[in-house]
């Protein structure tokens, strides 16, 4: 490989480039050909700049100029022609992502950081087809002068190692990534891989049934990629998988809650049973 191996590249345009995700594992592996790194609870979030502007982009290509204005004009360190992949994400006291003050973005302003953990394109050159640890190399020649932007850190180290320091500090879970993937744009293939510490589920209530005491049962479904699926009726302490008329259903409305998984499947009201539902972040 030359020793300037970007100049080699193939010439592309910076856009937005749908991210790759993270195929969600109960066990991570050993091994040198694993990177890895802490798993950030946010948004993820694409910038780009070209023809000196800089757009910051939603993983659903939604703009978040305006949202985020300070980390799009934070990215204007970014070189003309440069596309950049990372996680938007509201530190705590102790230094930790908290996806609750992230959703207080106003008031907590001062909390929201930019951490890129990625470099697709660089000056006009597409980098998706090096290997992940030459974009690493290249990503490491970026400056950010703002407090606004940083860019995440990646470990060497045994995953067992990494993620008994996770569960001490209470971090969300691991990511690994393996050191020669490319970038896959808009798949979820094996190469990246997460294993979460917290099993919360961000869930879509879709509408309600009202009862004597208030609510009767929430329609919830999750996301799978773009779309929405039903997944579960919420009833009382219980989720059943959700077979609620919809016709009967009130005005839809949105909310996000940590709702456990159930490890348990038994008859219930809507006669599917309790099932839990395959997170998706």
């Amino acid at each position: 490989m030359p020793a300037d191996p970007v100049r080699s590249l193939p010439k592309t345009k910076a856009v937005f480039v749908e991210p790759m995700d993270c195929l969600p594992v109960s066990r991570l592996p050993e091994g040198s050909r694993w990177l890895w790194e802490l798993k950030l609870d946010g948004y993820r979030a694409i910038g780009v700049k070209s023809a000196g502007r800089v757009r910051l982009y939603s993983r659903n290509s939604k703009s978040f100029d305006k949202k985020f204005a300070y980390i799009a004009k934070a990215l204007c360190d970014l070189p003309d022609d440069t596309t950049v992949d990372g996680e938007i994400v509201a530190l705590d006291d102790d230094g930790r992502p908290s996806f609750n003050l992230l959703q207080n973005f106003v008031s907590e302003a001062g909390r929201i950081r930019y951490f890129v953990f990625d470099l697709l394109c660089h000056q006009g050159r597409d980098l998706t087809g090096l290997p992940l640890i030459e974009r690493r190399k290249a990503l490491a020649t970026l400056k950010f002068q703002s407090q606004w932007i940083s860019i995440a850190d990646y470990f060497e180290a045994s995953s067992g190692t990494l993620l008994r320091a996770a569960r001490e500090q209470q971090l969300e879970g691991i990511v690994g990534k393996l050191r020669d993937s490319r970038y896959e744009a808009g798949k979820r293939s094996g190469a990246w891989i997460k294993h979460r510490l917290n099993l919360g589920q961000e869930f879509v209530i879709g509408g309600y049934t009202s009862g004597p005491h208030g609510l009767d049962a929430i329609i919830v479904g999750y996301y799978q990629g773009k779309d929405v699926d039903p997944a579960t009726s919420v009833l009382g302490q219980s989720l059943v998988w959700a077979n609620a008329p919809f016709g009967s259903a009130s005005m839809l409305v949105m909310w996000m809650s940590a709702v456990p998984k159930f490890p348990i499947c038994r008859g219930e009201r809507y006669g599917v049973g309790v099932c839990p539902a395959t997170p998706t972040v």
